[in-house]
């Protein structure tokens, strides 16, 4: 069973907007694919004590993933750094689904996800076509 972690923003997103597009990706998903969520950890942002913790922790879920997939919904540093990580260092392939037309996309982004489709549905099939075992 492949491995995706669910990398977006969470710092200064409203949990529920963090949450959400997490939970409806494991109910799109089903049982088919193993999903890392970095919200099922309770460390809170801008805690001087907890912040190593959750970028390691976080790093951590990218190198057991086998695919990245990203809610590219908003400039995120925690995010893009996830992004260049899987991608550049670790040569993991990178699903992202945005908004944003592909002439609006940050060219880091654009350069370092792999595949770019414009909502979650279109990432969910897109890997469940390519990567479904």
């Amino acid at each position: 069973m492949k491995t995706i972690y669910l990398s977006g923003p969470i710092m200064d997103e409203n949990e529920g907007g963090a949450r959400e597009w997490r939970v409806e990706a494991g109910r799109l998903f089903g049982s088919g694919f193993r999903l890392l969520d970095p919200m099922r950890r309770k460390f809170v942002d801008r805690q001087v004590d907890s912040a190593n913790e959750i970028v390691e922790f976080d790093l951590q879920d990218v190198r057991d993933a086998d695919i990245v997939l990203v809610n590219y919904n908003k400039p995120s540093i925690g995010t893009s750094m996830e992004v260049f990580y899987a991608s550049h260092d670790l040569g993991k392939f990178v699903v992202a689904f945005s908004p944003f037309e592909y002439k609006d996309c940050s060219p880091w982004m654009a350069r370092y996800c792999t595949k770019i489709v414009p909502d979650l549905e279109s990432a969910v099939n897109y890997i469940e076509t390519h990567f479904s075992e």
